[in-house]
């Protein structure tokens, strides 16, 4: 794994990145790389774009508002990461904030806003997600930024579901009721591959829902133990048991 350098200001990108490329950030980068950061001429700051790795590049001062960056070198190879997806019923903004936050530092691939008989924020801001998603890659050194879906409801959810062979993925339905109470016995007899995690609402799935996902072949109940978590809290125990066991932490 490369060396990460955890002291240089870090910025994401839309634009493909190559040495030489020179890029226009946009009036918000620069006025974040003039005014906040007061980076002078010459300074330098790490970019990324989620598919060109981390490139080392100038700022330049291009009149008095505006920022170009000249790139360089490339610091790190692109990651790829585990095929990991985070379906989760929509919470209120705050929280939700904080559990896309966190959703990226545990490596999640696709983030899926699923809508339940119980979710209590149905409108979903899907532009705030994506910029909570960029700012959580930028503070933590991660090159992958994940997809943002646009909400959709879980029984189309499951309707439009692939789980058929040579690669299934498997939704990993976190269940207060499920049966078997080890979360680590039951994920270890689950063959490494593509994985989604499932969390539900505050008040939970309805028994209507929790017997439509558990009729499908490629559902498994998942245990998160004795203590009723919630949502943005069982989605970082549910992440970081997922990873330990059948993902990049290995």
């Amino acid at each position: 794994m490369a060396v990460r350098d955890f002291t240089s200001q870090r910025l994401f990108l839309a634009a493909d990145l190559a040495a030489g490329a020179e890029i226009i950030a946009t009036p918000e980068q620069a006025n974040y790389l003039r005014t906040v950061l007061r980076m002078p001429d010459g300074a330098r700051v790490l970019v990324f774009n989620g598919r060109d790795g981390e490139w080392s590049a100038t700022v330049d001062h291009d009149g008095k508002r505006g920022v170009r960056l000249s790139l360089d070198a490339q610091t790190r190879a692109q990651e790829t990461g585990p095929d990991l997806w985070y379906l989760f019923a929509p919470l209120k903004r705050s929280r939700l904030d904080y559990m896309v936050q966190k959703a990226v530092e545990l490596g999640a691939s696709r983030l899926v806003p699923v809508l339940t008989q119980h979710t209590i924020a149905e409108r979903v801001n899907t532009e705030r997600m994506a910029a909570n998603a960029i700012e959580a890659a930028e503070q933590c050194g991660i090159l992958r930024v994940p997809d943002i879906a646009p909400p959709e409801k879980l029984d189309r959810v499951l309707a439009a579901w692939s789980g058929a062979p040579p690669t299934p993925r498997h939704l990993i339905f976190c269940d207060e009721s499920a049966i078997e109470c080890d979360p680590i016995a039951v994920l270890r007899k689950l063959q490494p591959g593509p994985v989604a995690v499932l969390i539900g609402p505050e008040g939970g799935f309805s028994e209507t829902e929790r017997t439509a996902i558990l009729s499908k072949p490629f559902a498994v109940a998942l245990s998160l133990g004795p203590r009723i978590m919630r949502a943005d809290t069982a989605a970082v125990a549910a992440l970081t048991l997922v990873n330990a066991t059948l993902c990049d932490w290995r």
